[in-house]
């Protein structure tokens, strides 16, 4: 069984890439499932009913969220009563929605976990123990788990990789917008990276118009940043697993483009 995860979606040029460039990924390798970070995919800020409805159309399974999911308010209306949406696990027990899932198509089965981190982010609950109680649970209905561990600093996104390795099939880092080029299993068959990337506009800083970025960093003042626009690009990984035995064989990293 094949599963592509998808780098983080970031507004409108983001969901366009999916509509445009996930079809030829789905014919090329034939996924059984596709899992997407969406925590940007409204407006570079969070996530909306429709924006949800309208990646979903687009082939998506699951969305995974992060430190932005309760960014735009309209994702208070439906979290609770979509599982095919989970943000990070590690917020306190009484949040919205939920840190995992289990997705099912064609008598297949996949659980979804995802953790955020906590070196340079928002001081949630630990993201090892969360994973800790939650992979027992999923183990319980499929061998094959992927976590979305959504997180600024290598080390924190390395070391959970290390922890749960040959508990789950893969361990996808999120957050940092840029694709990493250190995919690989582990000894006991987890696959990782540290990054998957972005998906949304090429000419961008981290999706965000450049100029905007540089007025921010240099002049040190407030800027509001807007999604830039042009080429579109999306990245992603795809994982080939073991369904008996949910370890990964093979993980695969993906870059595609597209031209104005």
């Amino acid at each position: 069984m094949r599963i592509l995860f998808l780098g983080d979606i970031v507004g409108r040029p983001g969901r366009r890439a999916v509509h445009e460039l996930l079809p030829s990924l789905k014919k090329e390798y034939e996924p059984r499932f596709i899992v997407a970070n969406g925590e940007n995919a409204a407006g570079g800020n969070g996530i909306t009913r429709d924006v949800a409805d309208d990646l979903f159309g687009a082939g998506i399974d699951v969305l995974t969220m992060g430190n932005h999911v309760w960014d735009n308010k309209d994702v208070y209306t439906f979290i609770d009563g979509d599982d095919r949406i989970v943000r990070p696990a590690n917020y306190p027990p009484d949040a919205p929605g939920s840190g995992f899932t289990i997705a099912r198509k064609a008598e297949r089965a996949i659980g979804i976990i995802n953790l955020s981190g906590r070196v340079f982010m928002p001081p949630l609950d630990c993201p090892f123990r969360a994973a800790d109680q939650i992979i027992p649970v999923l183990k319980k209905k499929t061998p094959v788990i992927i976590i979305d561990f959504h997180a600024e600093a290598t080390s924190e996104k390395n070391a959970l990789g290390w922890y749960v390795d040959g508990q789950v099939t893969a361990v996808i880092g999120t957050h940092t917008h840029i694709q990493t080029a250190d995919e690989k299993v582990f000894p006991k068959g987890t696959a990782f990276i540290t990054d998957v990337g972005m998906t949304g506009p090429r000419d961008s800083i981290l999706g965000v118009k450049v100029e905007q970025v540089l007025d921010k960093l240099i002049g040190l003042r407030p800027v509001r940043f807007e999604v830039a626009g042009g080429a579109l690009m999306l990245n992603a990984v795809s994982i080939e697993v073991d369904e008996r035995s949910g370890r990964a064989q093979e993980i695969q990293r993906i870059q595609v483009f597209k031209e104005e």
